[in-house]
């Protein structure tokens, strides 16, 4: 465990893909980003390439997995908070990240900005090849972590997924792609956002075991495509004893892509 000079939080270092890359990581206050994170970099096609945001990506573990598993992407790690960007900032200076850090920037903005703000913020129109994002699951109205920066971190904004959505049409290229982990329940919060701005909607279902209901899904859509939507067997992440299913550890160790239909 490190602490951290810069930041005005405790971190601990978290190592990845088995000592691929590592990052600093809030011990006391904040998120802790996990296997979310890693299925999101895995839902990116094998070989993806071009411009990346990461948007709200906290202290950036989903824009570091991307790196590390795709040679031929470069990435912005987009996140509002001070603490959490310096950490991204910091962790792009740990050595074992040499190899990844000259592709990747922390850019200090608010994903949900509209119009010339946005662009002024340093999201201009039209420049990323792929968004990747790890939203707020919980509302405003929801009731709030004690932890102020772990609330941050859950909470959704007044503008909701829409807002989030908004951001990743206006940035993408025509044909770009954008990849989200959302809960199950809240499915249609991102089919309506994705209305009239995304096509070939993909849905990934995420089984913690065998015969369970999927609590999460990883969705995967392409700008401006008119294509159907289609629907993926899914994922099982645990065996009947608990333990991470051979899979899961491809996938949570940048050995594998979800295997997305169409």
């Amino acid at each position: 465990m490190n602490v951290s000079e810069k930041s005005a939080l405790t971190s601990r270092r978290d190592a990845f893909f088995r000592g691929r890359f590592e990052v600093l990581q809030p011990t006391d206050q904040g998120h802790r980003a996990g296997s979310d994170a890693l299925l999101l970099a895995a839902g990116l096609m094998e070989g993806a390439s071009g411009l990346l945001a990461d948007l709200g990506a906290g202290v950036g573990v989903a824009g570091l997995a991307a790196l590390a598993a795709n040679p031929g992407l470069e990435a912005v790690l987009v996140e509002i908070d001070p603490d959490m960007s310096d950490l991204a900032r910091e962790s792009l200076e740990l050595p074992a990240n040499a190899a990844i850090a000259g592709r990747a920037r922390v850019l200090k903005a608010d994903a949900t900005l509209t119009g010339d703000k946005r662009q002024a913020a340093g999201l201009a129109n039209h420049s990323f090849d792929h968004v990747i994002m790890n939203p707020p699951y919980n509302h405003a109205g929801q009731r709030p972590s004690p932890d102020e920066l772990r609330s941050l971190a859950h909470t959704m904004g007044e503008g909701g997924l829409d807002s989030w959505l908004r951001t990743a049409a206006a940035i993408l290229r025509p044909g770009g792609t954008v990849l989200l982990i959302w809960r199950t329940e809240r499915l249609g919060d991102v089919l309506a956002g994705m209305q009239g701005r995304f096509g070939a909607i993909s849905i990934m279902p995420l089984y913690a075991r065998e015969g369970e209901a999927a609590s999460r899904i990883v969705v995967r859509a392409i700008r401006g495509s008119r294509a159907p939507l289609s629907l993926s067997q899914g994922v099982v992440l645990h065996d009947a004893d608990g333990s991470q299913s051979p899979v899961a550890d491809q996938l949570l160790n940048g050995n594998a892509r979800l295997p997305f239909a169409g």
